[in-house]
């Protein structure tokens, strides 16, 4: 056993040290004192005895070396009787430990005050500001399309979350950009406490959107934000709030304590729904964002106009339709706030009704007779209805498949069958869950397990016997990495795949990062769904007009009128020349709302050059191609080619063609 080395003087001396300024403040000040002393006295000493001008005498020159210590030490100088320097030294310390005192106060009370300014503890004194409770990957969206929405007006952001106020300005400026106009005011503390929420002012703020953290208990804890958000309003007239959960069944608690003033969005229902859309034709879920943001065309809530209302019998829909040059009308909202999306163009206009478009810049200009524009010689022959069952590969599980299945199981045609892979590991709980909602003969659900990251797993499913694939990414990962991982790779591994058999494959993939979009490897007819992205958006457009919250309701509900992309050849013959008011009557014609096209260049190889216009002009005129789409809002059953209950055709699927497609890499 190796001997212990000997405690060394200057180790016990410091121990000893240590421990006796540990005892209690006293000691530290004797031992302060000490130390001055033993500094000072010898030092005036040493200047008074080398003053060549010092007295003489050994007693005047110890009253020099009091007089030269006692100034240094600030304890006053007088000399003569003991008791007279007594009370000088006793009057020194006195004033010396006031100023020291004082000085300590101020030092504490400016140090807890600006520490309380960094913690994001002071009160939110703001007007018609915009009020954001909650940190997660939806913020950058919310807060970003709060400023768009508030472009060249006084924009105020006050942010709550229980999160470092310095790094929430630092990640939110890096996303807004350091020229953005708009000042972010961060607060810091618990959501779900009265006083906290107090801080923010909410009762002055224009909106209030509460966002739902990535927590298991996120749900939950959303309820108690908006009952404590409830408390802090009370029953007056306040601001609108919009808020978002995950799990459906937090819904009925969210709305009952968010009130008539809330707004509940269903986070993974909606991006499920997006999903199947996008799965339905590639470039909804760009039609979708480019709708929802508020960068470009998007839904706006008008009267119609005096010059409109000249028919004692009321307008009809669909003479609406070409009454604006540059706006598309896609429905009505009611006097009792109910939407009618793409109604029958017969439906008559009732006086109180308000007209629902999507155009730019507000509200559009004075009505024109855009009936001019129209050529009835360059509608396309009605298209036979070519829909049938169809089959989809979903790749991966997470908490949004079971709605994913269920949206499919309302969307698809009667014989249809999706077939569920999955990791090795989690084959069990997929079966329950695919399992748990009956089998039908609309949609026939088996699942299987594999490696999803194993080429030669992929390799062996027939991928292209699938009309679409669609890749989920894990709720979270254990470890290292990101959700979004695994999606990359199987992304990389499936168009590694369609390279190299020279034929396209429809894929969906769902991303949980949107700065993950731009890595994605995805073909000409694959598109990227961000999860929370969608609903984000949602959020800050019912945030900026709560009136549009029941049209955004109807827009994304299981059944009814949604946004569609259709062949351009169902409304013009390919390589006819026609304005966009000639393809708004060719769908007025088929019970649709026509309000824009997605343009494909014909040189492009894979078919990546698209380029989406909302709200064109009617007078727009094109030569129309094979691979252009026309943005649509119809209902399912809307069309002779989309019957209820199946999937649109896309470009290159196996409905379009009769031979594969060639790609280049």
């Amino acid at each position: 056993m190796e001997r212990q080395r000997p405690t060394s003087l200057r180790d016990r001396a410091r121990y000893r040290f240590d421990t006796t300024l540990a005892r209690s403040t006293g000691m530290l000040v004797s031992w302060l004192v000490l130390s001055c002393l033993a500094v000072v006295v010898p030092v005036s000493a040493l200047v008074v005895w080398t003053d060549p001008g010092s007295p003489r005498s050994l007693s005047g020159r110890l009253s020099a070396v009091w007089r030269t210590s006692a100034e240094t030490l600030r304890l006053g100088a007088p000399t003569g009787a003991p008791m007279r320097m007594a009370l000088s030294v006793l009057l020194g310390i006195v004033a010396l430990l006031c100023v020291s005192t004082l000085v300590g106060v101020i030092t504490t009370g400016l140090g807890e005050r600006l520490a309380e300014l960094r913690r994001g503890r002071s009160m939110v004194l703001e007007q018609e500001h915009a009020v954001v409770l909650g940190w997660s990957d939806q913020v950058f969206t919310v807060v970003g399309e709060l400023v768009a929405a508030r472009a060249g007006a006084r924009c105020v952001i006050a942010v709550l979350a229980d999160r470092d106020v310095a790094e929430m300005e630092e990640a939110l400026t890096a996303s807004l950009g350091r020229g953005s106009a708009v000042r972010l005011v961060c607060r810091s503390g618990s959501l779900t406490t009265v006083d906290t929420l107090a801080l923010v002012t909410p009762r002055a703020a224009s909106s209030v959107l509460v966002l739902p953290s990535e927590a298991p208990d996120a749900d939950s804890e959303v309820v108690r934000i908006l009952l404590a958000l409830r408390a802090v309003l009370g029953d007056e007239a306040g601001p609108p709030v919009v808020a978002a959960v995950r799990d459906r069944r937090q819904l009925p608690a969210a709305r009952l304590a968010a009130g008539d003033r809330g707004t509940i969005v269903e986070t993974d229902a909606t991006t499920a729904r997006l999903l199947v859309q996008s799965a339905r034709r590639t470039g909804v879920g760009e039609v979708l964002r480019d709708l929802l943001d508020f960068s470009g065309a998007e839904f706006h809530l008008m009267e119609v106009p005096s010059a409109l209302r000249q028919d004692p019998a009321g307008s009809r829909f669909g003479d609406l339709l070409l009454c604006f040059e540059r706006a598309g009308v896609v429905g009505l909202l009611g006097p009792d706030g109910r939407p009618r999306l793409s109604p029958a163009p017969d439906t008559v206009v009732g006086p109180e009704d308000r007209l629902i478009v999507i155009a730019h810049d507000g509200v559009p200009k004075a009505p024109v007779d855009c009936g001019e524009y129209v050529d009835r010689t360059a509608f396309a022959a009605p298209q036979p209805d070519r829909a049938g069952p169809v089959r989809v590969l979903l790749l991966g599980w997470n908490r949004r498949a079971p709605l994913l299945v269920e949206a499919l199981r309302d969307s698809v045609t009667p014989g249809s069958v999706l077939d569920v892979v999955v990791d090795d590991g989690q084959a069990t709980p997929v079966e329950d869950r695919a399992g748990s909602a009956p089998a039908t003969a609309r949609l026939t659900v088996s699942c299987r397990s594999g490696d999803l990251l194993h080429p030669e797993s992929l390799n062996g499913l027939d991928l292209f016997g699938y009309d679409t694939v669609i890749v989920l990414g894990a709720d979270a990962v254990d470890g290292p990495g990101h959700p979004d991982d695994r999606v990359l790779v199987t992304l990389l591994i499936l168009r590694e795949l369609e390279l190299q058999s020279s034929r396209v494959l429809p894929v969906v993939a769902e991303l949980g990062d949107h700065r993950n979009r731009a890595l994605a490897p995805l073909g000409p007819a694959s598109d990227v769904v961000i999860r929370g992205e969608l609903t984000s958006l949602l959020m800050a457009q019912i945030a900026h007009n709560p009136h549009l919250s029941a049209v955004f309701g109807e827009l994304f509900a299981a059944h009814g009128a949604s946004v569609h992309l259709r062949p351009a050849h169902h409304y013009t013959p390919p390589g006819c020349e026609a304005s966009f008011a000639t393809i708004v009557a060719a769908a007025r014609d088929r019970g649709e709302c026509a309000v824009g096209y997605r343009r494909t260049d014909p040189q492009a190889d894979t078919g990546h050059r698209h380029e989406l216009r909302l709200a064109p002009a009617q007078s727009e005129r094109r030569v129309w191609n094979a691979r252009d789409e026309v943005v649509v809002v119809a209902t399912d059953s809307a069309g002779p080619d989309q019957p209820h209950g199946t999937l649109d055709a896309v470009p290159g699927m196996r409905h379009d063609r009769g031979d594969d497609t060639a790609l280049s890499g």
